[in-house]
């Protein structure tokens, strides 16, 4: 008898659903809301109210390209938190009714341990190289930087972790600043490949142990931009992709720094990266260098799989299928939380 999970994840502006098949990944619809560019940021209330319209016709979709009925399911899996509130009730509440329908039992996943298990995401006709226990996986996305000690799927533990901003957030801000538009990421990304990495210097955090900090970068680069702005109104524009080169080097370096920190501490050459940032190219160039400068067998999740998705919740829900880990219907959702 096959085991057919179907995930929801709602917790912040994407609303997406999975379907897994036996560990394979039958489909993964994905609805982002673009209503938030104008605002520059995620504005909780619209976020919220756009997953109330995508949620039946994503879940539909989903198992519509999988070729799955609704009555062949074995469980539905759902992001119970972190996340914006509002977003995550309308999961949560989908799910509860959906499960309770067709009486079949409901999963609830951590949002962050999805992200770190997208790594054991299966797909046909795929080469799918899957790190081996216990591994570091390098969290981060707008929301959270972690550095993860993965013992076994259900077995993490927080080494290090950001004691302000997020690396993401750092990112997305400073985009802002220069007037560079929503979500800054993927804009700063572009640029950087153009620049010169070493062309200006920011403000490194000097925090003990395994620890992030990245307000004081977002501080040190508004104050830098105000000063050589007064002395050239266009310095933006004249210096933008050298402004940016320079700004992914100095979050990239803070993060490497603090994971070859944690990777000699605890011996572990196996080492994987997730989250929304893990997309940044920097990012993953610098994964590539350390694997051949120390040797490190390096995990870098599908693009599809690093961002926001349901299909990281799905393949979690199918590991706790497996040992019946399931949760019942009272089970509140929650804005706040670390790794579970």
């Amino acid at each position: 008898m096959s085991t057919i999970i179907l995930g929801i994840e709602s917790s912040c502006d994407d609303t997406s659903a999975a379907v897994i098949k036996d560990g394979y990944l039958l489909s993964n619809v994905v609805s982002s809301q673009a209503v938030h560019e104008a605002y520059g940021g995620v504005v909780p209330e619209l976020a919220s109210r756009a997953h109330q319209q995508n949620i039946v016709p994503v879940v539909h979709e989903a198992l519509k390209r999988a070729g799955v009925t609704k009555e062949e399911l074995s469980a539905v899996a759902f992001t119970r938190g972190p996340g914006l509130m509002g977003s995550l009730l309308v999961g949560v509440s989908f799910a509860k009714g959906f499960a309770r329908s067709l009486g079949i039992p409901m999963i609830d996943v951590n949002h962050l341990t999805g992200h770190v298990l997208a790594h054991f995401i299966k797909a046909e006709g795929e080469e799918n190289a899957q790190p081996e226990f216990p591994f570091l996986c390098l969290l981060v996305s707008g929301g959270n930087s972690q550095i993860i000690l993965v013992k076994a799927y259900n077995d993490m533990e927080i080494l290090g972790q950001t004691i302000d901003d997020a690396a993401g957030e750092a990112i997305d801000k400073c985009s802002k600043i220069m007037g560079l538009g929503y979500p800054g990421g993927p804009i700063i990304d572009k640029l950087a490949r153009q620049g010169n990495p070493k062309a200006f210097t920011f403000s490194k955090p000097h925090i003990p142990g395994l620890d992030y900090s990245f307000s004081g970068l977002k501080t040190s680069f508004l104050y830098s931009l105000r000063d050589w702005i007064k002395e050239d109104p266009d310095f933006i524009e004249h210096h933008k992709v050298d402004l940016a080169a320079s700004l992914e080097a100095t979050v990239v370096d803070n993060l490497m720094d603090k994971l070859r920190k944690a990777a000699k501490e605890h011996k572990i050459k196996q080492v994987a990266v997730a989250g929304g940032v893990s997309a940044n190219n920097g990012l993953r160039n610098a994964f590539r260098e350390h694997a051949e400068k120390y040797g490190w067998n390096i995990f870098i999740p599908k693009f599809s799989y690093t961002t926001d998705n349901a299909a990281m919740i799905a393949i979690t829900g199918y590991f706790k299928y497996q040992d019946k880990d399931f949760c019942s219907i009272d089970a509140p959702a929650y804005s706040r939380v670390t790794l579970q």
